[in-house]
């Protein structure tokens, strides 16, 4: 166990999957980009990379909706959990098969998606929403800033 003066705030694991087109240390710090640039570099956020059957379970079991998405995100807020020195934000889940077509649809790179997705979760779970168009202008507004910060190395 890391002494925990190092532990890294940011989490990430797969699931199902066969390859990734990203690394988990590449996921790892766009996390924590992104979480600087929100002044919470203390806070703690896990990260799923998985697939299309995984997220699919996950969808319909925890919000009813029989089918994958690309990203789900749990706020640790909403769960019983236990309330220490550490903001624990919650957990993000990306189906990377669902990032591929859409990088593809969108022609970006499959990076640019994941940073995208990222950002789109951590703000939900920071309780931002997109129910109306005003606050989906201000959540994708704060999501492009978040995925410019997950990309600038002078940030840290």
């Amino acid at each position: 166990m890391l002494p925990l003066e190092e532990s890294m705030p940011v989490y990430v694991s797969t699931q199902n999957l066969r390859s990734s087109p990203i690394s988990s240390a590449r996921v790892r710090e766009y996390g924590e980009r992104m979480l600087r640039a929100l002044g919470r570099e203390e806070a703690e956020l896990s990260i799923l990379l998985t697939d299309d059957r995984t997220i699919h379970e996950l969808n319909r079991d925890y919000r009813g909706k029989d089918r994958p998405t690309d990203v789900l995100a749990f706020a640790a807020q909403e769960a019983e959990v236990f309330v220490g020195p550490v903001e624990l934000l919650g957990d993000v889940v990306i189906s990377l098969e669902t990032a591929r077509k859409q990088a593809k649809d969108r022609g970006w790179a499959i990076a640019a998606e994941i940073r995208f997705l990222l950002a789109h979760g951590l703000l939900h779970l920071l309780g931002y929403d997109h129910q109306t168009a005003d606050e989906e202008r201000r959540m994708l507004a704060m999501g492009d800033v978040l995925a410019a910060a997950a990309l600038n190395k002078t940030s840290q």
